[in-house]
């Protein structure tokens, strides 16, 4: 029987551009702001990757904490909806005061100042709008066909507005005045435009009412679905293997996405010319993004999301070999080719990691029979902060003990050594070790199996 269907277009469509938003504060701070702060405030790397590491390890452990918030709360809007709304209005200021440390400060208050906002930005309100923006996948529908193409349209705008950041923002900030002046302008324009557009995201969608997402569930299941601690849905989290093993895809992913960001140092100096991190953010979107469109129709050819995101890393593997031998041969066209070609591989899971994790949530309630979907979804947000600040952290600690110069036209053989091996080698080692977590994935069979047993 046809799974009954929940959504519009508009309402997808309008779902999706929420990362929009989420991405001109992402896109700007994991490409941006490390080459900002070096170079225009005059920080050392190796102290801002310390201080990001630890503030994106503090931030994971607010994760839980406003997913099981999400799930406990009731309002005219629903459950998520007024967390993502009004969360955005902290991520736009402090997106802008991150972006504005005091020229004539000295470098103990730059650098407090710079973990302060950061560690707002990342622990408080971007935590509350992306876990609540990410709950919304399991709360407006009940259709798994749905919640995959709510996934891939979010995605393309994710990835979209990436390549769209990464290819315009340096000579962006060079229209608006450059130096510390056009960074500060660019990062306000920014915040305005993410505020607009998750203002948008909110109000095109309205959740489903409780009883009808637990319908089936029996009285004596519905009844319990609400009522447990914060120490009892984190036991539930820790229970829950594929939860764990999509916690470990996720954290790793952002380590990838960190390290392959820190191409700006790559093309100034190894490439010679810092514009083609423009060239490589289009050859490597617009393959992932034409990916993302096909990912609903792959996924309902195969019967499932297991077997084409396995043979998808599988393929981007290979291709991030590649990849590597292009970088050492100087050959920038192979290594545009493969690059692209590893974004396809990568591009199913990216399309339908939400409605994996769902799925989680619903093996949760199958063996539990509580439904903590703000709580699960907290996995997307405690990925992108400790995966990301691992992958800051190391990318700024590898520059500090390479020797990096910052402005130096021509940098040491040790920190060139350095930047092969952060472009090149950790994105295909990351990569293979997804491809043997994915081999694990199979939370689809598991519920079918779950579902059958209480039929």
């Amino acid at each position: 029987m046809e799974e009954r269907k929940y959504l519009k277009w508009y309402n997808k469509v309008g779902y999706g551009s929420g990362d929009v938003a989420g991405n001109v504060v992402y896109a700007l701070l994991s490409s941006f702001v490390m080459i900002y702060l070096t170079d225009t405030v005059g920080l050392n790397a190796g102290i801002v990757g310390t201080l990001m590491m630890f503030s994106k390890l503090f931030d994971g452990v607010t994760d839980i904490f406003f997913g099981s918030m999400i799930d406990k709360t009731k309002s005219r809007m629903g459950k998520a909806r007024p967390w993502m709304f009004w969360g955005y209005f902290g991520c736009a200021a402090a997106l802008a005061s991150i972006f504005m440390i005091p020229a004539n400060w000295g470098e103990g208050a730059k650098y407090a100042w710079f973990f302060i906002a950061y560690s707002l930005l990342n622990a408080v309100f971007y935590t509350a709008n992306n876990i609540a923006y990410s709950a919304l996948t399991a709360l407006v529908t009940k259709n798994g066909g749905e919640r995959v193409q709510m996934g891939s349209i979010r995605f393309m705008f994710a990835f979209g507005t990436s390549l769209l950041i990464q290819a315009i923002t340096v000579d962006f900030v060079k229209s608006m005045g450059g130096g510390a002046e056009g960074w500060r302008a660019v990062a306000i324009i920014y915040a305005v435009i993410g505020l607009a557009v998750n203002s948008l995201s909110v109000f095109s969608v309205k959740e489903l009412p409780s009883e009808e997402l637990d319908e089936g569930a029996g009285k004596k299941e519905e009844g319990k679905k609400e009522k447990y601690s914060l120490g009892q849905a984190a036991q539930m989290l820790a229970a829950n293997k594929f939860y764990i093993i999509i916690c470990c895809v996720y954290i790793l992913t952002q380590i990838y996405t960190a390290t392959l960001n820190m191409g700006i140092y790559f093309m100034t100096y190894i490439l010679g010319d810092a514009s083609l991190l423009g060239v490589f953010s289009v050859a490597i979107n617009v393959p992932l993004i034409a990916g993302l469109v096909m990912t609903p129709i792959l996924v309902k050819k195969m019967k499932g999301m297991y077997k084409i995101n396995l043979a998808g890393y599988a393929l981007a593997t290979l291709a991030r070999v590649l990849v590597i031998v292009g970088g050492y041969l100087g050959n920038v066209p192979m290594m545009l080719v493969f690059s692209g070609l590893a974004a396809i591989g990568m591009s199913p899971l990216q399309g339908d990691l939400n409605a994996l994790i769902a799925a989680c949530s619903e093996y949760t309630f199958l063996t539990r029979h509580k439904r903590i979907d703000g709580t699960m979804f907290s996995c997307t947000s405690l990925g992108v902060k400790i995966g990301g600040g691992i992958g800051t952290a190391l990318a700024g600690w590898m520059l500090a003990a390479s020797g990096y110069i910052a402005n130096h036209p021509i940098q040491a053989d040790s920190c060139i050594q350095m930047l092969y091996f952060m472009y090149l080698w950790i994105p295909m080692v990351i990569n293979l070790i997804i491809t043997l977590l994915l081999s694990k994935l199979k939370v689809e069979q598991a519920n079918a199996k779950l579902a059958g047993n209480r039929a």
